[in-house]
């Protein structure tokens, strides 16, 4: 009974974080559809038969289907949930179903709808950030050396307990959080390092080494280690105006770190077994629930913010392939051809199930999660 309310829990919070993901990405592309007066015909959180909905009075169906791994809205002139074209219905429009239809608008309206989406996923991260600022403060741990690890990479560059670290490959440096982000993600990579020590800039290199560590699900990641340590960790209460453009500078330094991770996983400097799929999410959501509000939120940045991002590549199907596609039609001043881009869903759509496929396979062999499902079913 003890594994089946921990399976309840996780679910019940994976799809609590999918669902806030999903229907403000979705909700990007509603709003802006609309402020171009396009039909909306469907607003759907899920896939599959559905549950339960309901229709507006702009005739837009709201509803919520059974498989929840992402969502869709279909707009008027829509084949189907990936926004092709409806040759038939196109043929029997009249001017003012032209009109509303999503395929009949100038380019940089559908630019603009599509880039909704994913942009929508930032602005929640910018959102939450803000409030976790304001309300319970926003993590702040000065930059100054507080420990030496010894024949350690910092040892070894000699840095000294005392030293604040500025500046890192030029660049400023005003937290102490900025310094581990950076370390973490250049294992092996020489840092050049500004320090001031006793009121003097004083220029050193560190090389941080390469390490794996285990996280709490068991899982193993590559990152980089400096051996240097801080005092505990400080949050301050920021004013609206300022938490706003801390959440701006978060927001925009997870999407670089995100990108610089899947950089490394592409050049095969960090394993692929690192990539995770929706048993992980699952897993993480219910952990993170567990540890309460603050790390619940913060985790719902992290998902907003990689959904965003995910949506973003230029793959048929993702709204970075219709990005794609817009963009060509610009260069060439006409649509690719129905065929081209009939394929082109079809490669996309089977790079994405493959890659589902590959991280729920990475997600399934998880020592964590091959213990829960022993448990559950054992």
């Amino acid at each position: 009974m003890e594994i089946l309310g921990q399976f309840s829990h996780h679910l019940g919070w994976f799809l609590v974080v999918l669902t806030i993901v999903v229907f403000f990405h979705e909700l990007g592309h509603y709003a802006v559809a609309r402020s171009c007066n396009v039909r909306v015909d469907i607003f759907s959180i899920g896939f599959g038969r559905e549950l339960f909905g309901f229709t507006d009075s702009s005739g837009t169906h709201w509803k919520v289907g059974l498989i929840p791994l992402g969502g869709y809205v279909k707009f008027f002139g829509d084949a189907g949930v990936a926004s092709d074209q409806d040759a038939g219905l196109t043929k029997e429009m009249n001017e003012a179903e032209r009109h509303v239809s999503f395929h009949h608008k100038r380019l940089r309206q559908k630019i603009a709808i599509v880039s909704a989406g994913p942009i929508a996923n930032f602005v929640l991260s910018i959102v939450i950030l803000t409030l976790i600022f304001v309300v319970s403060g926003r993590p702040y741990t000065p930059p100054v050396v507080g420990m030496v690890v010894d024949n350690s990479a910092a040892s070894e560059a000699g840095l000294k307990v005392g030293d604040t670290i500025v500046g890192i490959n030029r660049s400023q440096i005003h937290r102490f959080e900025e310094i581990q982000d950076i370390v973490i993600f250049n294992p092996g990579k020489t840092l050049d390092l500004l320090v001031i020590r006793d009121g003097s800039e004083v220029e050193l290199s560190a090389t941080p080494r390469r390490s794996e560590v285990t996280d709490n699900l068991g899982n193993v990641h590559q990152i980089g280690l400096l051996g240097i340590g801080v005092g505990s960790r400080e949050y301050k209460q920021l004013m609206i105006a300022p938490a706003l453009i801390a959440a701006v500078g978060e927001t925009y330094g997870l999407i670089k770190r995100t990108l610089q991770g899947l950089g490394q996983i592409i050049m095969g400097t960090r394993s692929v077994q690192e990539l995770g799929g929706p048993v992980l999410i699952a897993q993480m959501s219910g952990d993170q629930a567990a540890n309460g509000p603050l790390s619940f939120f913060n985790f719902v940045v992290i998902l907003s913010v990689t959904l965003g991002l995910i949506n973003l590549f230029p793959v048929p199907v993702l709204d970075g392939g219709h990005l794609l596609f817009y963009t060509i039609e610009a260069i060439r001043g006409r649509p690719l051809g129905a065929r081209t881009q009939e394929y082109a869903y079809f490669l996309g759509l089977a790079a994405i199930v493959s890659l589902m496929i590959f991280t729920t396979v990475n997600d399934l062999s998880r020592p964590a999660v091959v213990e829960f499902f022993q448990n559950l079913f054992g």
